[in-house]
């Protein structure tokens, strides 16, 4: 790791830590082993019976949901007997509606446990417990802003530090960075902020070849130095979170040996533009409610999301090592979304995977816009669809199978609503265009009449959106009840508009999303790889042509729809004019979220009250030269850049000639048919700038022109 690290590195193999038998539970604190003020962190574990009536619950009420509203669908479709494409709507409804209704009994549950809920030991002023063991921080990154990336960084090690425990805490940054401005610009920032808090512990390294992303750069970490800690905690670019909550997380860990894994909810900051804000309100909103109910049900059966969670490095190396799925891109290769995998893994070995959806101190940034947020989407979508390969996997418990399942059902919805709208318009113009046979062949007293039933399915559409907004009316509940949530939010009548303008703005995004999600299975299905690409932070404004270009599809879906509708009469056109208004203005509409907004509509607590730990990243960010030279020029300035840079490159190897370096091979002969250091700096590309900065030699023959 160079002059900046002098990290040990033993092998993951080398960690010694017992940890009880699949199943067993830790021996409960005795009141007396309490400080004063103390509350003790442990995880709650509900005995098996108690969980399996929970869980019962959710799919009792789920079924039973199902099953009332599937039985009125019929009766709408009944009258005159069921066709084909009316019993194709049925199927598809019952399938939408379970989904709707499972969501639905989660965060119904969710409600009384937050109902009844009291902070406790996650209160603010509660004291902080004692803690023992060494925890890596690992902050792995991809062609980030370098500055705004050690200004968090910053701020979390300034908070932990605040906590008197700062010592048992190492901090590696991880970089898969292929930009080789920007690799050279995280080497200049990390030794500015190793030198700014003044800590040894901070170490960096780059890997040449991002092999499984940043699944692999994890791995690759813990086979070099993950036997010398207990924990470690992951976290992403965005990420941020206070000294006082990691010190929780570490306790949690220590005080229930057969816990594996514990997942934070972090909660959206610094959103900037009106979807970014929307994002933020709705996440600040009715996140803590969703969270606590699938909490109450998973139990140690829980998921993980990739970052902002503690995880026992013994459990970790032992158990969630991932494998290469067999055949070609899309379905094949590296998994995408490991994070589901791992934890499934991990609780397969018997490990608890657990989620504190009331810990607090934990946050993350959300896209600034809907294509920024489609993009991310997408690779999501892949590596979601890629988890069908591993449900049938041997030894997985039954909820990791059905987190699975959601993270694909999650996606595929979106293909299946859009059947079924279109199922029904195709009801609605054959109804309109094909004439109605009142007298079918064989004998009847009486002629079929084939009508549906107009109000009862308006009965059916309104129970449906009950299900979908109730949960979203009962956070607003808990925030009219309490009087402190309730000042947080700006008061109840501003938490109420903000509650009926995201709603609004939602429903006319979700059309939108709803075509961009169902392109994303098609192009999947189709074999087309999505590839990773840098995620933007800050503006969402988007270019006209852009704007056109990708908002196109959507607009001509909802100019079909609009037509078909119009043929078959006004009245339904009306009745669709939610989903065909959302899509007719799909431009307007994305270049309206994507731009920075201000107000007081969608405001959350860490907006009116920054905690110090955000307020600390965003006064540093804010001051944070983010200016830079190329970075050969860099190197060429700084000498003590250049002698940290080269000790972080790995001993060079003999090569064979199959396996020469293209960019490289190329890079050196036009650096030797430069006469110059700027004649050369001008003709390199990137790749081979990149190449000739992981090779000591190249790189010191074109430093040393003149």
């Amino acid at each position: 790791m160079g002059a900046l690290s002098t990290a040990p590195r033993p092998m993951a193999g080398d960690i010694a830590t017992q940890r009880l038998l699949p199943g067993e539970s830790p021996l409960p604190m005795a009141p007396g082993d309490l400080g004063k003020n103390q509350v003790a962190h442990r995880i709650p574990a509900p005995v098996a019976p108690a969980m399996a009536w929970r869980r019962g619950l959710i799919v009792v009420s789920t079924a039973a949901l199902t099953a009332a509203g599937g039985y009125e669908m019929y009766r709408v479709l009944q009258v005159g007997g069921v066709t084909v494409l009316e019993a194709m709507v049925l199927a598809l409804f019952l399938v939408l509606l379970a989904w709707v209704a499972f969501s639905f009994a989660s965060a119904l549950a969710g409600f009384f446990v937050l109902l009844v809920h009291r902070p406790g030991a996650f209160a603010p002023d509660a004291e902080l417990p004692a803690i023992a063991s060494r925890t890596a921080m690992l902050l792995p990154t991809y062609n980030e802003d370098p500055h705004r990336l050690t200004a968090r960084l910053r701020a979390i090690i300034e908070s932990l530090e605040t906590t008197s425990q700062g010592k048992l805490f190492d901090w590696y940054v991880l970089s898969d960075s292929t930009d080789p401005d920007i690799w050279v610009a995280e080497e200049k920032a990390l030794l500015a902020l190793r030198q700014a808090v003044g800590t040894p512990r901070l170490y960096y390294r780059h890997r040449g070849e991002n092999t499984a992303r940043k699944a692999g750069n994890i791995s690759e970490w813990i086979t070099r130095f993950g036997g010398a800690y207990d924990f470690m905690i992951v976290l992403d670019a965005d990420s941020l979170m206070s000294g006082q909550t990691i010190v929780r997380l570490v306790h949690a860990m220590e005080s229930n040996p057969s816990a594996g894994l514990v997942q934070t909810l972090p909660m959206v900051v610094n959103a900037r533009s009106l979807f970014s804000r929307v994002q933020q309100f709705a996440g600040r909103l009715y996140g803590p409610l969703i969270a606590a109910g699938v909490a109450w049900w998973h139990g140690s059966e829980g998921n993980y999301w990739g970052h902002n969670a503690i995880i026992r490095v013994k459990a970790f190396a032992e158990s969630a090592a991932l494998p290469q799925l067999r055949g070609r891109k899309p379905f094949g290769g590296h998994i995408l979304s490991h994070d589901f995998v791992e934890a499934a893994l991990m609780r397969r070995a018997g490990w608890g995977i657990y989620m504190l959806p009331t810990l607090g101190g934990s946050y993350e940034e959300v896209p600034p816009s809907l294509l920024d947020f489609a993009a991310r989407d997408r690779r999501w979508c892949q590596g979601n669809l890629q988890h069908l390969a591993v449900v049938p996997a041997r030894g997985l418990h039954w909820v990791s199978r059905l987190h699975f399942m959601v993270g694909i059902g999650a996606y595929l919805t979106a293909p299946l609503w859009l059947l079924f709208l279109l199922l029904g318009m195709l009801i609605s113009l054959q109804a309109r265009f094909v004439r109605p046979e009142y007298f079918p062949k064989g004998f009847s007293l009486f002629p079929t009449w084939p009508a549906q039933d107009p109000v009862l399915a308006i009965w059916v559409f309104v129970a449906t959106m009950g299900l979908l907004l109730l949960p979203k009316l009962l956070s607003l509940v808990l925030v009219w009840m309490r009087g402190s949530m309730r000042r947080q939010f700006g008061g109840a009548l501003r938490a109420s508009a903000g509650v009926l303008a995201e709603i609004i703005v939602s429903a006319l995004m979700a059309p939108v999303m709803m075509i961009f999600q169902s392109i994303a299975v098609v192009e999947i299905l189709a074999g087309r790889d999505a590839g990773w690409q840098t995620q933007r932070r800050d503006d969402g404004t988007v270019e006209r042509r852009e704007l056109y270009r990708k908002y196109g599809i959507p607009t001509m879906c909802g100019v079909a729809m609009a037509a078909s509708a119009y043929a078959v009469s006004l009245p339904l056109l009306l009745w669709m004019s939610p989903v065909i208004v959302g899509l007719l203005f799909a431009v307007p509409i994305g270049a309206l979220t994507a731009m920075p907004v201000s107000g007081r509509l969608f405001v959350t607590p860490e907006e009116r009250e920054p905690p110090p730990v955000l307020r600390r990243a965003n006064e540093l960010s804010a001051s944070a030269d983010a200016g830079g030279n190329p970075a050969l020029l860099e190197l060429r300035q700084d000498p003590a850049l250049l002698a940290f840079h080269l000790a972080q490159l790995p001993p060079p190897r003999p090569t064979r000639p199959d396996t020469v370096d293209a960019n490289l091979a190329v890079g050196r002969a036009k650096i030797d048919a430069s006469e110059t250091f700027e004649e050369a700096a001008e003709h390199l590309s990137s790749r081979e700038i990149f190449s000739i900065l992981n090779d000591g030699s190249a790189l010191s023959t074109v430093l040393q022109k003149p």
